[in-house]
């Protein structure tokens, strides 16, 4: 087997910088702590970025190609399964890139990028959770008026938004990903289900069951 070619210095910082992130926020993370952590000099990393904004602006762009993936429009007719799914991938996002959401407000207020990028994101999220609910709708697992699906749509993006932050108040030293991922996931959920009718209903309360004692 040939070897792997080693990643350029470039993808380093910011797959460096993305960790370092996540396990100490991004306001207590230096340029100087990440060129220490990859045990380069300084004025390598400056090379690369001139400051921390630009490695932040990077990581971000990343993180709102990769949602915007998730958040394409769905068809007309949708499952119950294909709204677990949506929002399980939305999680692991979330997970990834989680010291964008539990350092939010400081980044919306430092940074015009972040700020304008994330509200196009909630905006998308809302969007297509209207989406999905309607495809239940015409499928008859569902029942809810417009205005109930744009209020139902909001809150689910809230939860989404501010769940690591109640986590994180609920335990700030755990690290159970799968664990914090599904109680999310269940939580968002659960504001679904009133709407629900029949089998779909029953499915969703099947598909819960093993977030319940969580």
């Amino acid at each position: 087997m040939e070897p792997k070619p080693k990643r350029r210095t470039r993808e380093r910082i910011i797959e460096t910088s993305l960790r370092l992130f996540n396990e100490f926020g991004e306001p207590n993370v230096t340029t100087a702590f990440i060129a220490d952590e990859m045990n380069i000099s300084p004025g390598n990393l400056y090379y690369h970025f001139h400051k921390k904004d630009e490695i932040l602006e990077e990581i971000f762009s990343a993180f709102r190609q990769e949602t915007s993936h998730l958040l394409v429009t769905p068809g007309d007719r949708t499952h119950i399964e294909d709204f677990w799914l949506f929002l399980h991938l939305l999680f692991e996002q979330v997970w990834k890139y989680r010291f964008i959401f539990r350092d939010l407000n400081d980044l919306l207020t430092r940074n015009r990028m972040v700020e304008i990028g994330f509200k196009q994101i909630l905006t998308q999220q809302v969007r297509t959770t209207i989406a999905l609910c309607n495809g239940l709708v015409l499928t008859g697992a569902m029942r809810a008026d417009a205005r109930e699906l744009r209020s139902l749509a909001i809150n689910m993006s809230l939860i989404t938004t501010y769940w690591l932050s109640y986590e994180y108040t609920r335990d700030p030293r755990g690290d159970q990903y799968a664990a914090r991922i599904g109680r999310g996931v269940y939580q968002a959920m659960s504001l679904v289900a009133p709407f629900l009718l029949g089998d779909a209903r029953l499915l969703l309360e099947k598909l819960s069951e093993e977030y319940l004692d969580r």
